[in-house]
């Protein structure tokens, strides 16, 4: 039976730690002590490389602080998560934080209405403490091994990367996703697994993904991989520690979409620039991919930057957009989601929907003349078909 006390950590903290451990956000390999963390906080630097904001471990909680508060150097502290021992760590030092500064330097703000603010606001406490730990986290050795027996089945030497949530996957994703796989020898997808529950679950949106990479996409050239976009990462220089993530599992390339966000891009003496410019030592390749849209006119997928139509003529990917016709249970154009994903999708998100499905199908959908069973998968590719038939039109 363990003596030692314990310190309560949340799963988002222990993802990040078994990070670290893992070597997946190097040069940053150990929990930062009070000059380091100043340091880095002030010069977004560690060891040369860029990196936004100090890592630290300052778990909040009445019992946490209990413990930070008289904790000696030396002392081994049990990691417990969800009632469960996940680790040790031998205390070096502990020292105060600021919470409000911390936010601002994660999220450019403490306006308490961004979501990542109240998120990170609320779970972080103001005792930081560092020393040498260890930690269990099945998830990210599972990952590595995936990565490996890949890599070792297809003998890839170009590895490129991407980062997205595909809350919901649509035909602009697929676009950037097909580009990238003609010009490397595999392309790993990390799909994002917030935590929290907005939009989509997890297993759905890796599902639909899975859907279009198994029956579209060259066999053993894209690997998906859950990533856990924890609070480090869901800050306005989230694609810093991105690409730093991709470097550091192997990647050779990072692609991000022009029209990201977090990219930053403006016009320095008549040339386009990005946040990557300030943060030259990441040893990986960046490319941007132009946004993508349907042009009515042109009646396919184009470049906004070739396409010589107005916009009016354009349909622009907004995935909020898209998302509230799921959620309606409505299944979007397939100039939007393709037909097997929408399927997909609405089949797992509304389970049982239709009382006496196979009789609503028989009624509706053409057939083979055979009595088979049909899945609600299969009615909504059916429907979709429906759908498109243009004769009548």
């Amino acid at each position: 039976m363990s003596k030692n006390r314990s310190l309560y950590i949340d799963t988002e903290a222990l993802s990040s730690l078994a990070l670290v451990q893992a070597g997946l956000i190097s040069p940053v390999d150990k929990l930062m002590n009070a000059k380091e963390a100043k340091e880095v906080d002030e010069t977004q630097e560690y060891k040369g490389i860029p990196f936004p904001f100090s890592f630290v471990l300052a778990p909040k909680g009445k019992k946490n602080d209990t413990v930070l508060k008289d904790t000696k150097k030396g002392e081994v502290l049990d990691l417990i998560n969800e009632g469960k021992k996940v680790g040790e760590l031998i205390v070096d030092e502990t020292f105060s934080i600021d919470p409000k500064k911390r936010l601002v330097k994660i999220f450019g703000t403490t306006d308490p209405q961004h979501p990542g603010v109240k998120h990170t606001r609320s779970r972080l406490g103001e005792i930081a403490v560092c020393g040498e730990y260890t930690v269990t986290y099945p998830l990210i050795d599972d990952t590595l091994k995936r990565l490996e027996s890949m890599i070792n089945k297809t003998g890839a030497k170009r590895i490129s990367s991407m980062m997205i949530a595909a809350n919901p996957l649509n035909r602009a994703h697929e676009r950037m996703i097909r580009q990238t796989v003609s010009e490397n020898d595999l392309l790993i997808i990390f799909l994002r697994k917030p935590f929290n529950n907005e939009g989509l679950r997890y297993d759905i949106r890796y599902n639909a993904l899975s859907t279009y990479v198994e029956n579209f996409l060259p066999r053993n050239k894209v690997l998906i991989l859950p990533f856990e976009n924890t609070y480090i990462f869901a800050g306005f220089n989230e694609l810093i520690l991105d690409a730093l993530l991709a470097k550091n599992y192997g990647c050779e390339q990072f692609v991000i979409g022009s029209n990201h966000g977090g990219l930053g891009l403006y016009y320095d003496k008549n040339r386009l620039s990005s946040i990557f410019d300030a943060c030259k030592n990441i040893d990986i390749e960046i490319k941007t991919i132009d946004e993508y849209v349907y042009c009515d006119i042109c009646k396919t997928l184009v470049s906004t930057s070739t396409c010589p139509h107005g916009q009016h003529h354009h349909v622009h990917y907004h995935s909020d957009s898209i998302m509230k016709l799921i959620q309606s249970g409505l299944v979007p154009p397939p100039i939007l989601v393709r037909k097997e994903v929408s399927a997909n999708i609405l089949a797992s998100l509304f389970p049982d929907r239709f009382d006496h499905l196979q009789e609503l199908h028989y009624s509706l959908m053409p057939g083979s003349g055979l009595l088979e069973q049909q899945s609600e998968e299969q009615f909504y590719l059916k429907l979709t078909e429906l759908y498109q038939t243009s004769s009548l039109t």
